[in-house]
């Protein structure tokens, strides 16, 4: 049985890290280093760096900080952030990343997806869908998050584009649920639950961790992959070995 994976979140604005409720009011909350080393010393699965201004200013990652960050640190990591062709890519992966994550970009050119399978490999390539319920009950995508003024609405249903990307190519699924972001009630186990119907590939909880019994449910009731988390780290709120330990005594399949 394949382990579940807690997953910390680490949104880059301007070189540090922030965090926000619900995508606005964004605070500083640390150093990029500093934050991932902790996070790797306390046996985190995975990182997730987005450079949540890089689509709106239309610019990519820089690779400088992601070489760093893999200097410092020995566990997976994915970067997303503006990633809009392969050479972009292909200077994220150079630079340390295991993954890159296509979110705004996959909505722009939908035919990014399976270049970027073809070229990486789709172990490589992870699509993050930012969700949000509209007054008519659906769920549809919203693109252009990292800032408030500049979010659109897409059109597009989200459980149809989740079915598109794994057609393209996507290897691994990251569902934001944004009417969670931030809020520390929990994750959104209907919208997830609609969600792992549809998805074949790895699917990775976003939004609304608040304690270790946020996500026992997640992982329980929904069967996600991976649970990702950002506040209740930065702030030291949930002990990720505490986490750890709690879902195991609940016979979750972690790794210890």
């Amino acid at each position: 049985m394949l382990k579940k994976r807690i997953i910390a979140c680490l949104d880059v604005a301007d070189g540090r890290v922030v965090k926000g409720v619900r995508f606005r009011d964004h605070e500083d909350v640390g150093d990029i280093l500093e934050l991932a080393e902790r996070y790797s010393a306390q046996g985190i699965d995975e990182l997730v760096f987005y450079d949540i201004l890089a689509s709106t200013a239309q610019r990519g990652v820089a690779p400088d900080w992601v070489a760093q960050v893999a200097r410092c640190i020995d566990i997976p990591f994915c970067v997303a952030g503006g990633i809009r062709s392969l050479v972009q890519a292909e200077q994220v992966l150079a630079a340390g990343a295991d993954k890159i994550s296509i979110n705004t970009p996959a909505l722009e050119q939908p035919e990014l997806i399976g270049s970027l399978a073809e070229r990486f490999g789709s172990q490589c390539v992870v699509v993050g869908i930012d969700s949000l319920q509209d007054a008519d009950g659906q769920w549809r995508v919203r693109s252009h998050t990292g800032n408030p003024d500049t979010t659109r609405e897409r059109g597009l249903r989200t459980l149809d584009w989740i079915g598109e990307v794994q057609q393209r190519g996507a290897g691994e699924i990251v569902l934001n649920c944004m009417a969670s972001d931030g809020t520390r009630d929990g994750f959104d186990l209907v919208q997830l639950s609609a969600a792992r119907e549809r998805c074949r590939v790895p699917l990775i909880a976003s939004g609304g961790a608040g304690c270790a019994q946020h996500f026992h449910d997640v992982f329980k009731h929904c069967d996600v992959d991976g649970a990702l988390a950002a506040g209740i780290f930065h702030r030291n709120l949930v002990s990720i070995p505490a986490l750890k330990q709690e879902l195991a005594q609940q016979g979750i399949a972690i790794r210890l």
